[in-house]
């Protein structure tokens, strides 16, 4: 260890690290991974981060960040061969680090349940290396009682017991897409889960400059809170989303009926914006990962269950409501917004693929833009859509519109002039000089 100072992030918060500069190890270098490795190496730790792909290592290594996040490359750049380094090789990043952080993917298998597959071998790996002057954090979402069997996978295999070989650590992650680098620099919540006090102290000392509370508690506890969050999150929008449905009915705009719900202290506006329903790589998985672990303790998981169901169905609205103004066989149609949410090129479980699908089983030819997303939309779509280069090609395109993604730049009224704009984010307000319709409103 050696002395740290004060650091400047660039982010509304000076942190500092209480004199203590750490090595640390990032195993994963996905939205999470990144993220954070970048973030503690702006706050002047050692920072190796891993990955099995070794052309997201040469391009973190550049100074180029793999995926797209707002303030993601401006930070990258600053730390890339200073701070950060990245490796494909796991060894000398774990034997060199006193906190490795497992930050790989959890994706959902069929049956809605999660895969352990990339954690476990991650894990294995980064023990097989550690001794007891290490922690390991488990920073990847695990459905609760994970890292407990990944302590017991470890001693199986390799002998290797927590609390004597290694330090054991469950620190969730709570950043959000679009706003993830703020997220990491200002906290609402620190959450660290232990076995015992001493691990959980190593890891506390790496977050003694933030400003937010730090709470500790036992693995299983850490783990659920992470899903309790993003499942209430959830529930959140597809209420609002279900109230929405009846709102239109009722030709009552439900964004309104939530700004007034909203002012309850009890219950606040955020994720009370309804619209075509949530997606992305966290709440889709986790709420099926959840319901799922209600389903595997015998426990019938009746609101979460009915999340789903109306988030699966609300991306169907906004082409039932077209198709009653417009006929879509052999239209043509201009998409704007192919990201689940702004500031990110994530298409990951994004509601606009189902929009998308359901305009071309009803023959529409769709011409789609997005200001970050394309390159992932070519990989799901191919061939099937065209894809606008700026976003006048895509206008230009049709006098049809359907908005699926709320970015800034959409939200120029005169844009619309003359349009029959489907608006799925209600990213437009005043609904002048266009015939204009919204999937809740």
């Amino acid at each position: 260890m050696s002395q740290g100072k004060k650091a400047k992030t660039g982010f509304g918060l000076a942190i500092s690290h209480s004199g203590v500069i750490l090595r640390i190890s990032v195993v994963g270098t996905g939205y999470v991974g990144l993220i954070t490795g970048c973030g503690f190496a702006k706050l002047g730790h050692k920072v190796s981060c891993v990955d099995i792909d070794k052309n997201k290592v040469e391009k973190i290594n550049r100074g180029e960040p793999p995926i797209y996040e707002k303030g993601l490359g401006e930070l990258l750049k600053e730390v890339a061969g200073k701070n950060l380094t990245a490796t494909a090789d796991i060894g000398p990043s774990v034997s060199g680090a006193e906190l490795v952080f497992i930050a790989v993917g959890t994706p959902s298998r069929e049956d809605g349940a999660m895969d352990n597959t990339y954690v476990e071998k991650a894990f294995l790996e980064a023990v097989s290396y550690a001794d007891s002057s290490k922690a390991i954090v488990v920073k990847s979402t695990v459905v609760p009682g994970t890292t407990d069997s990944l302590a017991a996978l470890a001693e199986k295999k390799l002998g290797k017991k927590a609390g004597l070989d290694y330090g054991l650590l469950m620190s969730p992650e709570f950043l959000r897409e679009g706003r993830a680098v703020d997220d990491f620099f200002n906290p609402d919540r620190i959450v660290i889960g232990a076995n015992d006090s001493k691990t959980a102290e190593k890891l506390a000392s790496l977050y003694a400059g933030f400003k937010c509370p730090v709470m500790k508690t036992d693995l299983k506890t850490a783990e659920m809170i992470k899903y309790a969050s993003n499942a209430f999150l959830a529930t959140k929008v597809s209420f609002a989303n279900e109230i929405g449905n009846l709102c239109k009915a009722l030709s009552i705009d439900v964004y309104e009926v939530m700004d007034g719900v909203g002012m309850d202290k009890r219950i606040g506006r955020s994720f009370l914006n309804a619209g075509i329903g949530y997606g992305g790589s966290c709440f889709p998985k986790d709420v099926k990962a959840i319901v799922s672990c209600f389903k595997q303790n015998g426990i019938e998981p009746k609101i979460l269950s009915k999340v789903i169901e109306v988030n699966d169905e609300q991306p169907y609205k906004i082409v039932e409501i077209a198709k009653k103004k417009i006929k879509l066989n052999g239209k043509k149609v201009a998409v704007l917004g192919l990201s689940f949410k702004p500031d990110s090129d994530d298409m990951r479980e994004a509601p606009s693929i189902k929009v998308i699908e359901k305009l071309l089983d009803g023959g529409a030819k769709v011409k789609a833009y997005d200001p970050q997303a394309i390159g992932n939309a070519r990989k799901i779509f191919g061939g099937k859509i065209d894809y606008a280069k700026t976003q006048k090609e895509a206008l230009d395109y049709s006098d049809t519109v359907f908005i699926l993604t709320e970015w800034e730049a959409f939200r120029d009224e005169k844009l619309y002039a003359g349009k029959i704009v489907f608006d799925g984010r209600k990213v437009l307000q005043k609904k002048s000089g266009s015939d204009y319709d919204g999937v809740c409103w």
